[in-house]
C-alpha cells in the first residue's frame, strides 16, 4: 500500500523499520541487584559482610526463587554484592567472582540456569503480549541473552509460525491492537477519528508503517 501524504503526515516519523537490530549497543537497566545480607554497628550503620560461598549460594537461590533469569542476570546480582563487601574490607574481588562463576557453572549444568530456555519462554510471553520481533531481541540482550541466541530462536519462532502459514509480525500486531483496542477494536464510529493516533501507537511500539496501516484499517492481507 502507497504512503499517503494527506491524512498521515506527523505520523510516520514514529515507525521503526524492519531492519534487524543486533544487541551489542542496546543500552537497559541492568539487573536489580539483591541487597547483601547486613548487620547493625554500634552507630546504627549497616555492616556488610564478607561473602562466602554458602552466602552467595543463598542470595542466588532467593534471586532465582523470584525471577527467571539469564546467567549474565544472575552474575550481575551476584557481582555487585562481591564488589560491595570487597570494597568495605579492602578484599580482592577476583576471589568472589571466582566463587560466582563456579557456582553459575554449576547451575548451568543442573539446569537451574538456561539461556535458551529462557529466551524461548520470554519470547513466546512478549509475541503474545504484541510485542514486534524486533522489540523482542531487544530486550532479550538487555536481560542478558546473548545476541546470536537471541537471533536464533527468533528466527526458530518465524519459521515455526511460519510453517504453519502465520506471519509472526503480523500476529504480534494484531495482538497489540487487540490489547491496546486499537482500529477494528474500536467503535465503528471512532475509528476514523483515532486512526491516525492508533497508527502512532503502533509505530511507538516498533512495528512498521505498512504493518501498522494493514491492522489498523482491518486488512489482514
Amino acid at each position: 500500500m502507497s504512503k499517503s501524504r494527506d491524512s498521515d503526515d506527523g505520523v510516520e516519523d514514529v515507525f521503526h523499520d524492519d531492519s534487524p537490530s543486533g544487541c551489542g549497543d542496546i543500552g537497559g537497566r541492568p539487573a536489580t541487584a539483591m541487597r547483601s545480607p547486613t548487620g547493625r554497628s554500634p552507630t546504627g550503620r549497616p555492616v556488610v559482610r564478607r561473602v562466602t560461598a554458602a552466602s552467595l549460594e543463598n542470595s542466588a537461590l532467593h534471586y532465582l526463587s523470584r525471577f527467571a533469569a539469564t546467567e549474565q542476570a544472575l552474575r550481575r546480582v551476584l557481582m555487585r554484592k562481591v564488589d560491595r563487601a570487597a570494597q568495605a574490607h579492602g578484599d580482592d574481588p577476583a576471589e568472589g567472582g571466582r566463587m560466582v562463576e563456579a557456582l553459575i557453572a554449576r547451575y548451568r549444568r543442573a539446569g537451574l540456569l538456561d539461556d535458551r530456555r529462557f529466551a524461548e519462554g520470554r519470547t513466546q510471553t512478549l509475541l503474545a503480549r504484541g510485542a514486534p520481533l524486533r522489540s523482542i531481541r531487544q530486550t532479550l540482550c538487555r536481560q542478558g541473552v546473548d545476541g546470536d541466541l537471541a537471533g536464533a530462536v527468533i528466527d526458530a519462532l518465524r519459521e515455526e509460525l511460519a510453517d504453519r502459514g502465520e506471519d509472526a509480525d503480523l500476529e504480534a500486531a494484531l495482538a497489540y491492537a487487540r490489547r491496546r483496542r486499537l482500529g477494528p477494536h474500536r467503535p465503528e464510529e471512532k475509528r476514523a477519528l483515532w486512526r491516525d493516533k492508533d497508527l502512532a501507537s503502533m509505530g511507538r511500539a516498533g512495528f512498521s508503517w505498512e504493518l501498522a496501516r494493514r491492522v489498523i484499517d482491518g486488512d489482514k492481507g
